[in-house]
């Protein structure tokens, strides 16, 4: 019979929140935002107050280490799930303050009417009618006399039963008595063991991922300052989105006292949002890029002080870990190195986030940079190194499935074989004749505009400085920086009305950017038609298509766009000849950006 590897008690709420208070569970989730609304909290009371039951709470121990000299210390018990419950609580009874979206500090006040004894979400007006207790901390006070309370009360609402009163507010004090369960899971468990418990005890089976993990980890270790650490992460990524929020972080007095703050102040003049990076896309790049390796996994068994030969745990690796992650998150939120990544990328002619379809490349090529900066490879060959690898990784969906093994497997062989023999070893295995030939335009057979081939072409013609169709000055990079669309060659409302489906007219090699007067002057004219006009708009006929009046710029327009050279004569008969010859002709200007990379 398998060991049990949990244990399940039923302490009752008053002893979880002393528990909590005194750091004998830890609640890592305790600086990052609340997500409930106050209806929620004040749902959660009503059950409390009604008996009914509030689900399980599950607990893990971190696993218990070896110190220096030799003792064992017992690990603290983080609360996994049930966080916001807790906080709830927390909030509504004992009056503490919870941050909220914006990360700013604020009071959820839960209102308590003792004659017909239901809660409601405070407001105004409840503060004002004298038949409610306005917010329920101060019966949890214990520094309130319930005898007082009591009185005040009724002393305010004459006629009012002293005994029933008494008695909603005693019943209402009681729920700290209700119990509640507890799933406590063993300290060895992996992972992936949690998860699954996790899932088939939550009735929403919402699965967590390892970042969460890891943030936990994080979060509750405030010997090597993780709760600072985890601070800076959420900080980080909540600026980079939003500026203004430098000032909301000035004002956490103990972070502002911290190294981190203005390591980030770059940020509240950064408006830039090529790469946005979440707290799992920082982990992954911080963690990856200092230990060499990509499954988050390790590094919460790093951060528990798992040595990965002895399979025990010690204090020494949990330090060693902390402190490395830490230089890694520094590495990572540098304004040099972050503003230097996003040059490179932006080179590579990815200048617009519409471009960006897979962030785990994104994530892989910062990777690679800070890892090439900390081998002292010039500067001329990361930048080399880290566009082809970006643009490989996304023509090929490098990190699409499974991306942490990738991660993993990629960085490994970057440390073995040295970047220049392993991107070589790929590029010759994946990007060969027969990628560009044959499989890449087999590939773009799609209908999906941000499709991650049509995002490459369009950095091809960026970078090639390619115009706007049919444009004799406007260039793509101009018309990719103001959002324009992209229109069609043979025109949507052209080829629905010649029975086409949907699948078949957005095709991406039927897409190309123009400037939006010449879409609409094109209209749903089919090709044949409106290139007559082109033709005749360069012998010195009125001007209908831009300002292209020489058929040699008109060869060179269609040329750098990919248009095949029989489009003048091209009817809805010709469409599909049409587009497997501009898929080839398309995969060939990748392939030719790609070497000149």
């Amino acid at each position: 019979m398998p060991t049990q590897r949990y244990t399940v008690t039923q302490p009752p709420i008053e002893t979880l929140i002393t528990w909590i208070k005194s750091g004998e569970i830890a609640i890592p989730e305790i600086q990052r935002p609340f997500v409930w609304d106050a209806t929620k909290v004040r749902n959660l009371l009503d059950s409390l107050f009604e008996g009914f039951p509030v689900g399980y709470l599950i607990a893990w121990r971190n696993p218990d280490v070896k110190l220096k000299d030799g003792k064992s210390s017992s690990g603290r018990r983080i609360l996994i799930d049930g966080q916001q419950r807790i906080t709830a609580l927390m909030a509504s009874l004992l009056g503490h303050e919870v941050i909220n979206k914006d990360y700013q500090r604020v009071r959820i006040r839960i209102a308590f009417h003792p004659g017909e004894r239901k809660f409601e979400v405070s407001n105004p007006a409840i503060v004002k009618d004298v038949t409610w207790i306005s917010d329920i901390a101060v019966v949890f006070d214990p520094h309130t006399s319930l005898f007082d309370l009591v009185n005040e009360y009724c002393g305010r609402n004459p006629g009012t039963n002293k005994d029933d009163v008494f008695r909603s507010i005693e019943l209402l004090r009681g729920i700290t008595s209700n119990q509640i369960g507890l799933v406590e899971l063993a300290p060895d468990l992996d992972i992936e063991t949690v998860t699954v418990i996790f899932i088939r005890v939550n009735s929403e089976g919402v699965p967590l991922n390892q970042a969460d993990f890891a943030m936990s980890k994080i979060a509750v270790n405030e010997t090597y300052g993780g709760n600072m650490l985890r601070k800076a992460i959420d900080y980080f990524c909540h600026m980079s989105v939003a500026p203004d929020f430098y000032n909301i972080a000035k004002e956490d007095e103990s972070f502002a006292r911290s190294e981190f703050l203005p390591l980030m102040s770059w940020l509240k003049k950064e408006n830039d949002d090529l790469y946005d990076p979440s707290y799992i896309d920082m982990l992954r790049v911080a963690f990856t890029s200092e230990f060499k390796r990509g499954k988050l996994q390790d590094l919460v068994a790093l951060l528990s002080g798992r040595n990965f030969e002895t399979k025990q745990y010690e204090e020494v690796i949990v330090e060693d870990s902390f402190n490395r992650l830490r230089q890694s998150i520094i590495r990572f939120m540098n304004e040099t190195h972050f503003k230097r990544f996003i040059m490179i990328i932006r080179s590579a002619g990815f200048i617009d986030s519409s471009m960006i379809g897979s962030q785990n490349a994104l994530n892989f090529a910062y990777i690679l940079y800070l890892t090439l900066r900390a081998q002292s490879i010039p500067d001329a060959d990361i930048e080399l190194y880290v566009r082809r690898w970006f643009v490989l990784s996304v023509l090929t969906g490098r990190y699409s499935s499974s991306p942490e093994s990738a991660f993993d497997y990629d960085i490994r062989q970057i440390n073995a074989q040295g970047i220049k023999v392993f991107s070589e070893s790929v590029i010759k295995g994946e990007l060969s004749d027969a990628f560009w030939d044959a499989l890449l335009p087999q590939e773009m057979d799609t209908s999906v505009a941000s499709s991650p081939y049509f995002c490459v072409f369009l950095a091809a013609q960026n970078k090639l400085g390619d115009r706007g169709f049919l444009s004799s000055d406007i260039s793509i990079r101009e018309l990719v920086e103001v959002k324009s669309d992209v229109h069609h060659i043979f025109p949507r409302d052209f080829l629905k009305k010649n029975g086409l489906s949907r699948g078949q007219y957005n095709q991406i090699a039927n897409y190309v950017v123009a400037q939006s007067e010449i879409n609409i002057s094109i209209g749903n004219k089919e090709p044949k038609v409106y290139f007559g006009q082109i033709l005749d708009q360069c012998r010195g006929g009125r001007k209908k298509y831009g300002n292209i009046c020489d058929p040699d710029k008109l060869k060179e327009n269609l040329k750098m766009n990919c248009i095949p050279d029989g489009i003048k004569e091209m009817t809805i008969d010709d469409y599909p000849q049409f587009l497997a010859e501009r898929r080839k002709l398309m995969a060939q200007k990748m392939k030719t950006y790609f070497m000149g990379l």
